[in-house]
């Protein structure tokens, strides 16, 4: 098998970091206090997957490349696989209570797909797939 990582870690910019912990807290993500200071933070998704929010000013030093405007441009979709449909309706309307922007949710019948753009405008997708059809892909 190619490579494989023994935990996913993903740097997003943020413009300000008290108000994207807030945002996703609401939501209902836990962060690591560890990893946290005034420049970062390292938010929580499972026991293997992390999202670093990184003030932009800090992410600049990670890279030469500008940092686009996620509210115009998108580099990347963060997409989480939840365990019912129910779950993605949830937090995607959590995540829209606390000032987040909707996406047209999409109903494909094996697989449920709401996204959303936080407060940075970065996308966020969440789904769910029945077990027979990612048996079967």
């Amino acid at each position: 098998m190619g490579v494989q990582a023994d935990q996913v870690f993903v740097n997003l910019p943020v413009k300000d970091l008290n108000t994207s912990i807030d945002f996703f807290t609401k939501i209902g993500f836990e962060f690591n206090a560890q990893y946290t200071d005034e420049n970062a933070t390292c938010m929580v998704i499972n026991e293997n997957t992390f999202v670093m929010l990184l003030v932009e000013d800090f992410f600049k030093t990670f890279t030469k490349k500008e940092i686009p405007d996620a509210a115009k441009h998108t580099e990347v979709i963060v997409a989480l696989s939840v365990e019912s449909r129910g779950k993605v309706d949830e937090i995607v309307n959590k995540a829209l209570a606390a000032g987040g922007k909707p996406n047209d949710p999409i109903d494909h019948g094996f697989m449920y797909v709401w996204s959303f753009q936080d407060i940075d405008g970065h996308l966020w997708e969440l789904f769910y797939m029945e077990a027979s059809a990612a048996d079967k892909a």
